[in-house]
């Protein structure tokens, strides 16, 4: 016979359990290596997604697939969003930061004021090893896809509005996308 003693011993016996036996989803971990994974259908090979929450640009392959890669984008309020298309790409470039990130940050590019200097391309460079200009109507943004010496930043919201990635990844990007690629960032 089922008791109320029966039932509450059952109770206390389950609940000593081990956590095992209880079956936990485990959350997703962020990913920032390169990998096809599929996509919804109404994207079109050769454009580029941009996903700024999940940190991840996609090159979209074929229908239904691309390339995901990691990446890095603009701090709050600084972000680049809507379409635009590649029109300059460039290995190893030139750097400067635009007046309004002298002005909002004026210790940490206190030797870009009062002058003309451009950084030249290298390792030391914060575009990296390729940069990809975007514009809209031919005009440039000043908003670039770009490598970055700072891979730690891949997977949060740090830049000026830059899409970052580690310089292999934007290598191999650049690689593969022809001027007049379109980005959409959502």
């Amino acid at each position: 016979m089922f008791s109320r003693r029966v039932f509450l011993a059952s109770a206390a016996a389950a609940g000593t359990m081990p956590r095992i036996a209880r079956a936990k989803k485990k959350p997703v971990e962020y990913d920032p290596t390169p990998q096809v994974v599929r996509i919804k259908k109404q994207f079109v090979p050769g454009q580029l997604l941009v996903a700024p929450r999940s940190f991840y640009l996609y090159f979209v392959t074929e229908p239904r697939k691309a390339i995901r890669y990691g990446c890095g984008v603009g701090k709050a309020g600084l972000e680049f969003t809507g379409t635009a298309t590649i029109d300059v790409k460039k290995e190893w470039p030139t750097w400067r930061p635009t007046q309004e990130m002298i002005e909002r940050d004026p210790v940490a590019y206190a030797k870009f004021r009062d002058n003309d200097y451009v950084q030249p391309g290298g390792g030391d460079n914060p575009l990296g090893a390729r940069a990809l200009y975007l514009f809209q109507n031919g005009v440039d943004t000043y908003f670039r896809i770009h490598g970055t010496t700072q891979p730690r930043t891949i997977g949060h919201a740090v830049s000026n509005g830059c899409i970052r990635l580690v310089n292999e990844h934007v290598i191999d990007l650049y690689d593969r996308v022809p001027i007049g690629t379109v980005v959409t960032v959502v």
